[in-house]
């Protein structure tokens, strides 16, 4: 066979094998794991870890592995539990942390649906299944 062809084969092989090696390396720098015992969702390369009790939610924001901070931050959203929905308002509470005070049924089937905005970012839809 003529050296053209095994240079062809080459190509095709690599090109099938860099978007494996590209998204194994894509150097996000952090892993996907709550590290408030929380459930992640998120959106343009923000992780929002949501950890519900009964009497506060709250929303850990970081980026890229490290903390974001909240101050100025808007978020809203509700909390739907069977038949019920009871409406969630966040504040920013500390150096990344939103948290909406009251009483809240969790565990599981509670879906949580939230809608944050950070200072000089795109407004960001979050939806989390409680486990």
């Amino acid at each position: 066979m003529k050296p053209h062809y095994y240079i062809a084969v080459l190509g095709l092989a690599l090109t099938s094998v860099m978007p494996t090696w590209a998204a194994e390396q894509h150097g996000h720098g952090h892993d996907h794991k709550p590290a408030h015992g929380g459930i992640i969702a998120e959106s343009d390369d923000i992780s929002y870890e949501l950890v519900a009790k009964a009497e506060t939610m709250t929303i850990y924001v970081s980026g890229h592995g490290k903390p974001v901070v909240t101050t100025g931050a808007k978020a809203s959203g509700t909390l739907y539990a069977g038949n019920e929905k009871t409406p969630l308002a966040f504040e920013a509470a500390g150096d990344n942390k939103l948290t909406a005070k009251g009483s809240f049924k969790t565990g599981v089937g509670v879906r949580v649906a939230v809608s944050v905005t950070l200072p000089a970012k795109p407004e960001a839809r979050l939806n989390f299944r409680l486990k």
